[in-house]
Parts: C-alpha cells; structure tokens; sequence
C-alpha cells in the first residue's frame, strides 16, 4: 500500500505542478487546467488517505499533519474557487487567476516536501 500512496501524491504533484504552470505560461485559465486541479486534488486526498492508514493515524498534530490539512483545503478552495471563476467567464478573474494558483501550490509543496523527508527518517 506504501508504493500506491507514494505513486497518488507523486501524481498529485504532477497534476497539480502541470495545472499551475500550464495557466501561468498560458496566462488564463482554461477548462482543461480546471480539469487538471481537480485530478491533482483527487490524488492527494487520496495519497493522504493511504498515508494515514498506514500510519494509523487520521492526523497527527505535528508541522507536517497541520500543514498538509492547511495545503488540502487551501487545494479545495483553490479548485472551487477556479470551476466559479470558469463558470462565471470572467476574463480579468481567468487572466489573474495563477497568481492564486502559484501562492497554494508553494503551501501545498511544503507538506509534500515534508513528508518525503519524514518517510526518509523512518
């Protein structure tokens, strides 16, 4: 179960990174990015699942445990709030929107970062 949950937040990093980067280089968000937050987001609650059944805990309330809690409802926000914005079609909030994208997915590599140095102490 370990390989799964490390594959599931790899994933999560490298839909998310794509989705970030992909909208800043193209300066607007587009449906397909949206698509790809969501993928990214489905990957790390699931990872983070796994992760906690592996330890046995659901949270542990250390750097790590809040950060990452922080990094997956900043990441909820984050995905709501860009299905609102494409919905709306609001050409200023769609060209603006990676400044937001960029400020959670720094948050979100914190946690990951962490982890991955946890796992290696183990």
């Amino acid at each position: 179960m370990l390989m799964y949950a490390i594959i599931t937040i790899t994933l999560a990093l490298v839909f998310y990174t794509t989705g970030v980067f992909s909208e800043k280089r193209h300066g607007n968000l587009k449906k397909i990015y949206v698509y790809i937050f969501w993928c990214g987001l489905i990957f790390d609650i699931t990872g983070t699942t796994l992760m906690s059944t592996l330890s046995k805990n659901s949270f542990e309330f250390n750097f790590h445990g809040i950060t990452g809690l922080i990094a997956i409802l900043l990441m909820f926000f984050h995905v709501i709030w860009a299905t609102i914005v494409l919905i709306k079609n609001n050409e200023r909030a769609k060209a603006n929107f990676h400044k937001l994208s960029i400020i959670v997915w720094l948050i979100w590599l914190i946690p990951y970062i962490s982890g991955m140095i946890l796992g290696m102490k183990k």
